[in-house]
């Protein structure tokens, strides 16, 4: 009797990937092509392509979805599609104040906490201790009711609810970096602190961050979106996903586009951010 021969699975080639990594790999590809897609149309919106989102055409109330209309129109006549585009440009501006302001600031803070250490940690730790403990949203709600809503306004008030997240979580992972050999060598050398900081420390500690960040980009979507559905953030007509859903509660049963659609972008872009920082944080491993 002739022995079985023992078949062992040649190796691929090295640029192959198996059914995981492909689905994976798709859902970046589709999450990546979406905030594209979003942002461009945003953008348009700005520049003024398509139609008035503020323009009323009594002769179009509550139609449904169609080529005219893609999203279809509100009991006013009003575009939804178009007020979706400007709805993601107003969630995109806060997101984009968070991330630069909130991100930057907080990462800077971390980040010489963890170089410094001493007084400047167990200060930086205190407050960022104290802030996190406090009512964010409450708090974001009064201070945009007392100083007006405005992009600007709520974007400011996230970011400033972001520094600490950044500042403790950029600390932590400084305190690591800190022990390692590049910088040890650095210092040995006599290097300066600026240098170890912007040399040696920051280029490492920025890609561990990035998943943060953009967690943090679909934290502020929400934020800005629950704002406007409470009534707290950008005053109608004045167009924004969290206001679209909320005006269109009192028709959900006959014109339930007015909420679906906005809805679902959000959806959509939320889950489209958070494809993206699972794959920034695969990386950074």
């Amino acid at each position: 009797m002739v022995a079985p021969e023992l078949t062992l699975a040649a190796p691929g080639p090295s640029g192959a990937r198996g059914p995981r990594a492909r689905f994976a790999h798709t859902g970046i590809v589709l999450a990546a092509g979406w905030l594209a897609l979003l942002t461009i149309s945003a953008l348009a919106a700005i520049a003024g392509a398509g139609a008035d989102p503020l323009a009323n055409d009594y002769e179009a109330i509550n139609e449904p979805p169609s080529l005219a209309h893609l999203f279809g129109t509100d009991s006013l006549g009003r575009d939804i599609f178009s007020r979706s585009m400007h709805g993601a440009a107003a969630s995109g501006l806060v997101a984009l104040l968070t991330v630069v302001l909130g991100g930057g600031v907080g990462i800077l803070i971390g980040v010489l906490a963890g170089l410094v250490r001493g007084a400047v940690e167990a200060f930086v730790g205190f407050v960022t201790d104290v802030t996190i403990a406090l009512p964010s949203l409450i708090i974001v709600s009064a201070v945009v009711t007392l100083a007006g809503p405005s992009i600007l306004t709520i974007g400011l008030i996230i970011s400033a609810f972001t520094i600490p997240l950044f500042a403790r979580l950029a600390r932590a992972v400084t305190l690591s970096i800190a022990t390692e050999n590049h910088v040890l060598v650095a210092r040995t050398l006599g290097a300066s602190g600026w240098r170890i900081l912007t040399r040696e420390v920051l280029p490492a500690v920025l890609p561990l961050m990035m998943p943060v960040l953009m967690t943090t980009v679909a934290g502020a979507i929400v934020a800005e979106g629950a704002l406007s559905f409470l009534g707290f953030g950008l005053r109608p007509p004045e167009p924004s996903w969290g206001a679209l859903i909320a005006q269109g509660r009192a028709e959900l049963s006959t014109a339930s586009w007015l909420t679906l659609f906005p809805a679902l972008m959000i959806c959509i872009t939320i889950l489209s951010v958070n494809v993206l920082g699972e794959h920034f944080r695969e990386a950074s491993r």
